[in-house]
């Protein structure tokens, strides 16, 4: 019998050492289909309108804060590993009463996904791993300049945060596609209020990523079916990654989306969607 909340509901679990704060869309009879955000990014960074759209196609959707992010478990002095993340997400689906879901990580998330994938391959279903890769130097590199930016000192007031990401998806956002201004601000001042004091988490989160190195060989161990999306102006990780990932692991569909940056447009969703619903039919057959 699986534990799950309705329509968004928060509820937060125990799993392993840390609690999970998560939230639903749709049918906890379906197949679960599991969103894993990116560094420093929370559940709310997933839009509820993509959630539900997914939720239509047949899936429990669920979306979840990492350790380290939003209402889940901070850690102030550990250090974790990417493998650790990954195992967060397989006591995710035991809490869920889940033997197995459809993964979609983005970013940091499409690590996790990927680790989780390689590590725990009878938990996984599909794989869909968006704008992230696979650590190798070179590959999916980002700018000094957004570094910078990430682990500048933290805004002061909900304010102030708003300010900082709307200038912030201005450089790492579509230029492809138009921007849901509100939809950024929206999802900033709930991000705000749910962890005003998120850049140790953040900085906890960076570390398993640059200690993971290059997971090249890692990937190769995968067997889910597997789609790479990527858009072709992303700054945050320059579309090199995605190619990359998708040529580590066997069988992967590469799915490059014109004028798309780090981010999830509108306009670009019935294109994410498909590749996503159509990557898990691979698993269903």
């Amino acid at each position: 019998m699986r534990e799950h909340a309705a329509g968004g509901e928060a509820r937060i679990v125990p799993v392993n050492d840390v609690e999970l704060c998560y939230e639903t869309f749709g049918d906890s009879n379906r197949p679960v289909l599991l969103l894993i955000m990116g560094l420093g990014f929370q559940l709310v960074h997933w839009p509820d309108e993509f959630c539900r759209r997914l939720a239509e196609h047949g899936f429990f959707v669920v979306r979840f804060d990492n350790r380290d992010a939003g209402r889940s478990t901070h850690l102030p002095g550990a250090t974790y590993s990417l493998a650790d993340l990954a195992a967060d997400t397989v006591g995710l689906l035991d809490a869920l009463g889940a033997s197995r879901a459809h993964l979609v990580g983005a970013s940091m998330g499409g690590m996790i996904a990927q680790v989780t994938a390689a590590l725990h391959p009878s938990r996984v279903l599909s794989l869909a791993s968006l704008m992230s890769t696979t650590g190798r130097r070179g590959k999916g590199r980002t700018s000094p300049w957004l570094l910078r930016h990430l682990f500048s000192r933290g805004a002061r007031t909900e304010q102030e945060a708003v300010e900082r990401r709307v200038r912030l998806f201005g450089t790492i956002g579509s230029p492809g596609f138009e921007q849901d201004v509100d939809e950024i601000r929206r999802a900033t001042a709930l991000s705000f209020r749910r962890d005003p004091d998120h850049r140790g988490g953040r900085r906890r989160q960076y570390q398993a990523v640059r200690a993971a190195g290059d997971r090249t060989d890692q990937l190769a161990r995968i067997t889910a079916p597997t789609v790479v999306i990527h858009g072709t102006a992303d700054r945050m990780c320059h579309h090199s990654g995605g190619e990359a990932t998708a040529a580590a692991i066997r069988d992967a569909r590469l799915l490059l989306i014109p004028g798309m940056g780090h981010d999830l447009p509108p306009g670009a969703w019935p294109t994410i969607i498909d590749a996503i619903v159509g990557n898990a039919r691979r698993a269903r057959s």
